[in-house]
């Protein structure tokens, strides 16, 4: 609860990014679980900005280093457990428990520079909580040593933990991914998770390194059950890929060109551009069942089919 500091940035066509101007949010002084208009007026340069904040008070989310993990700490590990211990079970319901990730270190990464190394960094997610450790740059074997704290709102979430490659202003490179239940999670052991690629299907280049601990109140878990699962507000937006791209253009092509060929042998059936095929096409046509056959006429010719 402090000091806000916003800062507003533009970028020409060039790339070249020049600060338009700050502003300042007194947190301490908005009201909690309220949506609070603010309308702020730039500094160092004309124009303001309007932005709509609603504070709202969320247990447990916190990043710190390994020398400071909060389980870490026998009498904070206590306090937590009485927490969630069967005897509060009726107290916040939505509280439902806390995920501790260490986030250790990952190994063989994908090189995604032209140097031969990465600049990779990981994303942690769980529901509409999304956590960031920094970026350990030119390494293929980082280390991050950190730890990230969530609250669980529902045990059957899955934790997703995505490794990225920082390339400046451009989107990030992917560099692999794993998917961990909530429920499948052993308390204090550390892992050691084979990435995967974006659709969880197949084996990406690399491993990381993980150590998590889960302290739930089982009868909040079993009520939050029933209840609809939270919806997500963040989504990631598909970059366009050439290959999908270049794939798609040519089924239609081969559709577009099968379509013109059959009416180019239709056309030349009525027109007898070939004898033989037009004959073979008639005569096929007139072994039909009688209820098929239909009389065209053309002037003064009339034609069976």
């Amino acid at each position: 609860m402090g000091i806000l500091d916003i800062e507003v940035w533009g970028k020409d066509s060039k790339k070249h990014e020049e600060r338009l101007g700050t502003c300042k949010v007194d947190i301490s002084a908005l009201p909690l679980k309220q949506a609070n208009c603010l309308e702020l007026p730039l500094d160092s340069c004309l124009g303001a900005l309007l932005m709509l904040v609603t504070l709202t008070p969320c247990a447990g989310v916190s990043i710190s280093d390994l020398c400071v993990c909060p389980l870490a700490d026998p009498s904070e590990r206590k306090q937590i457990t009485q927490r969630y211990c069967l005897w509060n079970s009726l107290k916040d319901m939505k509280d439902v428990g806390i995920l501790q990730v260490k986030v250790l270190k990952a190994a063989d990464l994908l090189a995604a520079d032209f140097s031969g190394k990465s600049d990779p960094f990981c994303l942690l997610e769980l529901g509409n909580d999304r956590l960031q450790t920094h970026t350990v740059y030119k390494n293929l074997n980082p280390e991050w040593n950190k730890v990230f704290t969530f609250p669980i709102k529902d045990i059957h979430d899955v934790l997703e933990v995505t490794v990225f490659d920082e390339d400046g202003d451009k989107p990030p490179d992917f560099l692999g991914k794993v998917a961990i239940p909530l429920l499948s999670i052993r308390d204090g052991q550390p892992n050691c998770y084979v990435l995967k690629n974006k659709d969880l299907e197949q084996a990406f280049k690399g491993v990381i390194y993980l150590e998590m601990d889960l302290i739930y109140n089982p009868v909040k878990a079993s009520i939050r059950t029933f209840t609809p699962r939270e919806k997500r507000f963040v989504e990631d937006s598909r970059k366009l890929s050439k290959k999908i791209l270049s794939r798609d253009v040519d089924r239609v092509k081969r559709i577009t060109m099968a379509i013109w060929n059959t009416m180019q042998f239709l056309k030349s059936c009525f027109q007898w551009e070939s004898t033989l095929r037009s004959t073979i096409a008639f005569a096929y046509h007139k072994e039909e069942p009688p209820y098929m056959k239909c009389t065209l006429f053309s002037g003064d010719i009339g034609s069976s089919l």
